[in-house]
């Protein structure tokens, strides 16, 4: 398989993908749907690796992809304070999207892979509760619990296919993404999901815009320190996936920057 094989195939995907959720009518009045490009590509690799003819990488990937980007967008209504009519058109977006998944593998007559998403969809919904509803035990169960969100669905198509290796790769790789986006997100806007709950396990009580700068800095440090962890794990497995994969990889794990030497940077 050449870069150009699957440069061609992720392209031809996020092309059938962008078909079927940028709709003209419910753009007038939602936020554009984001096609998590990095979740694709993977996505793409693994199924790739199994040797599947083109038509099942498709959908496969078509049908996970439209699951993923129905939640996300049902996300977008409790993040964000929007009117009630643009409300009920992302909540119908969403519905809309995860018809479409359905369809796509009704018609495949693929049953056992409609169960796995939907097992995912459920793990997806159940540690977001977790995460952001509930009273985490610790730094690890919190890590864990956003590590699930962003993985499982994607980890759901590793374990149909028994693909071990993808399951852990996926998993490092997209907890390194999430983790990087908060820590971003808290350096520019001062607040996070991630930073608030990491607060709540640090320092019970204080708000985090309360918080001392050694404080902050604390709490930069024990997600920098995940993050590093995570970065020389999927590093070590660059070696296993394919060019084109290998290459996107390495300039997302190339955005992140020690708190300390962006420090020193910046002063």
């Amino acid at each position: 398989m050449t870069v150009h094989d699957i440069r061609q195939k992720f392209t031809t995907i996020k092309e059938q993908v962008e078909k079927r959720v940028f709709d003209s009518y419910l753009l007038e009045f939602i936020e554009t749907p984001k096609i998590d490009e990095e979740k694709l590509l993977v996505l793409v690799s693994l199924l790739e690796s199994l040797e599947l003819s083109f038509n099942q990488i498709q959908n496969y990937t078509m049908s996970t992809m439209l699951i993923q980007i129905a939640l996300d967008t049902h996300d977008y209504i409790s993040s964000e304070t929007i009117d009630e009519k643009k409300r009920q058109l992302t909540v119908l977006a969403g519905d809309y999207f995860s018809g479409l998944y359905y369809q796509i593998l009704a018609e495949a007559e693929d049953i056992n892979m409609i169960k796995a998403l939907s097992a995912g969809v459920k793990e997806v919904n159940e540690n977001k509760i977790l995460v952001y509803q509930t009273d985490l035990d610790g730094i690890e169960s919190l890590m864990s619990g956003i590590r699930k969100i962003e993985s499982s669905l994607l980890s759901k198509v590793a374990d149909y296919f028994k693909v071990e290796f993808w399951d852990e790769f996926l998993g490092d790789l997209l907890l390194f993404k999430r983790l990087l986006i908060e820590r971003n997100e808290y350096f520019q806007s001062g607040c996070s999901i991630l930073f608030q709950s990491l607060k709540k396990l640090v320092f019970t009580g204080a708000k985090l815009e309360d918080l001392t700068e050694e404080q902050q800095q604390r709490l930069i440090q024990t997600c920098d320190e995940y993050i590093e962890r995570l970065k020389h794990a999927v590093e070590k497995q660059l070696p296993n996936i394919n060019d084109f994969l290998a290459k996107r990889v390495t300039a997302l794990l190339g955005q992140y920057q020690p708190y300390a030497k962006t420090f020193v940077e910046e002063g």
